[in-house]
């Protein structure tokens, strides 16, 4: 016994020094390619910088309110007051021109390292969840196969070697501080912890409008826990266990289930109750601090209406890796306000039926949300596909039989070759039309609505294998 200790002592040990050295390499890795930035020149790239990410743009915009003028004036900057206010400083141009963007860098790349430390904690979270259900549904056989790594590991890592996170960080965009505050309320409510799940989720509302829709996992997780198996799987069980013992009463199926207290059966809905409120302070606190950065440029009303208008009204049609940007420079105007409900609202009618059919995996549930949003949303960038990615790893033992993994995987490297290639050829060479650029954005979409719907279908499958080993004879 003794000895087996010792061995899962040194095992232990050896993942988290291999897991630390691969994370410190892709920090160093990161601070080599922002010595070079500006020859890579990234921040140009329409893949990687947005009308609300670019961090040129909120230069200007910063520069605008030095000059006592609205960073809202023109159509330069639609980003956060306060993300203006903490950036903006270390925007200011120095020297030959430039401005410092050594410091910028330097924040996206410890935002980068947060995000990847809090997606390791949740998975660790993710994983002591997991185990207990097997072990409550006396499937003990899944919990002896042997791993490198462990799933949470595994997540961070993509999420540090993944190029489009990556050349996101390199290329001077706001995402990672967008994508940290999003893990940083899934991992919040994976460790019971309130504050800081309402306080992500409202920072990642407020910088982005698209994670309000990860409150209906969120709630999901502070009421149920990170995971836990349908309680239809033990009342199976039980009915299974009547059937091979007919001298049982049909009270043996309560007895069954009252035999496992661990699992929360029971909405805990004190926890969502906290988190609702903790939300309303946090969100009354942010409107405050902005209330006071803008009081002098039109107040809240011109916030709102040039962040949150800004990205449901769609404006600015500049290319991207979205959809949206040709087909409302093609539409008739008479259709446009149509076709933007229809968009923005195709994301909500998602919600429910996903909540439903996956409300016993929230955290999966979260990543789905994440997708979605990411496919379907104004202005999508690489840095969103970049946090969806990474939190697929959490779930690599139950998308281990996926279909068209390999193929996903060529396709998602063959449209990051091919999308520069195209726009150099329409833009700079002009050998091409907007055809060429919009048939990459086509098929990353349609990539991504294939992973979405087999990762789901993956996941359901694997919840029917554990259906049928829960009511398997031992």
């Amino acid at each position: 016994m003794e000895e087996e200790k010792e061995t899962t002592t040194t095992t232990t040990t050896k993942k988290k020094q291999c897991f630390w050295t691969w994370a410190l390499a892709s920090v160093i890795f990161r601070l080599v390619l922002i010595h070079f930035s500006r020859n890579l020149n990234l921040a140009s790239r329409p893949e990687v910088s947005t009308p609300l990410t670019s961090l040129r743009r909120l230069a200007e915009g910063y520069w605008l309110k030095q000059s006592s003028i609205s960073p809202y004036a023109g159509s330069m900057y639609h980003g956060s007051p306060l993300l203006l206010s903490i950036l903006g400083p270390l925007t200011v141009q120095r020297g030959e021109g430039q401005y410092n963007h050594l410091i910028c860098s330097l924040l996206f790349v410890i935002a980068d390292f947060m995000t990847a430390v809090l997606i390791r904690a949740t998975g660790q979270s993710l994983q002591m969840a997991y185990n207990q259900s097997l072990k409550s549904l006396g499937i003990v056989r899944l919990l002896e196969r042997s791993e490198m790594l462990s799933s949470g590991d595994i997540a961070a890592l993509v999420y540090l070697w993944n190029p489009l996170t990556i050349v996101t960080c390199v290329g001077s965009s706001t995402s990672p501080i967008e994508n940290l505050f999003v893990v940083l309320s899934l991992y919040g409510a994976c460790r019971r912890l309130v504050p800081l799940a309402a306080f992500g989720w409202v920072i990642a509302t407020h910088l982005s409008l698209y994670p309000a829709i990860l409150i209906v996992p969120l709630i999901l997780i502070l009421g149920y826990g990170p995971d836990s198996p349908r309680r239809k799987l033990f009342q199976q069980r039980a009915s299974s266990k009547v059937g091979e013992n007919p001298s049982t009463d049909i009270r043996y199926q309560q007895k069954e289930l009252a035999s496992q207290p661990m699992l929360p059966f029971r909405f805990s809905w004190r926890l969502v109750v906290h988190f609702i409120l903790w939300a309303s302070l946090w969100s009354c606190y942010v409107l405050l601090l902005c209330g006071i950065s803008v009081r002098r440029y039109g107040g809240l009303g011109e916030m709102f209406k040039s962040t949150y208008g800004f990205i449901l009204t769609v404006p600015d049609l500049s290319p991207n890796i979205g959809v949206l940007w040709y087909f409302f420079a093609e539409v008739f105007d008479y259709f446009r306000n149509f076709f933007l409900i229809v968009f923005h609202v195709n994301i909500l009618f998602m919600i429910l039926p996903l909540a439903i059919r996956l409300n016993h995996r929230p955290c999966f549930l979260a990543f789905v949300y994440i997708a979605i949003s990411s496919l379907l949303k104004s202005y999508p960038s690489v840095g969103d596909s970049a946090l969806y990615l990474g939190l697929l790893g959490l779930f690599v033992k139950e998308l281990a039989d996926m279909q068209f993994s390999f193929f996903l995987f060529c396709g998602y490297v063959g449209i990051s070759f091919l999308s520069p290639v195209m726009h150099n050829l329409w833009i700079w060479r002009g050998t091409g039309n907007a055809n060429f650029y919009f048939a990459t954005a086509m098929a990353y979409a349609c990539f991504q609505i294939i992973l979405v719907v087999e990762s789901v279908s993956a996941m359901l499958n694997h919840d029917r294998m554990l259906r049928k080993l829960s009511i398997m004879k031992p």
